[in-house]
């Protein structure tokens, strides 16, 4: 019989981006950057779940947010700009 701590290590989820991961996404059509507080399952009914740290406020239902919850559908992981060169005309 396996102990408690192998069988939650095979049937835990596991976390799809680390703490403070940089990530981008849309949200009614607004873009928004942030960073992951928390990947988790917190309800089986509603499944997995990422809290995003948002840079700037965004407005939802009148009320200005900064903690944004969302699946991970349409998240990704932002890309470093800081190598693309960009020409000044």
């Amino acid at each position: 019989m396996p102990s408690l701590s192998e069988y939650f290590e095979k049937n835990r989820y596991k976390a799809v981006y680390e703490f403070m991961a940089r990530v981008t996404g849309v949200h009614n059509g607004v873009r928004w950057i942030g960073s992951v507080a928390n990947d988790t399952v917190i309800s089986e009914e509603r499944g997995p779940e990422l809290h995003i740290l948002l840079d700037l406020p965004l407005k939802i239902n009148g009320e200005y947010r900064t903690v944004l919850v969302t699946k991970h559908k349409g998240v990704k992981r932002l890309v470093n700009f800081d190598d693309t060169k960009v020409s000044k005309r």
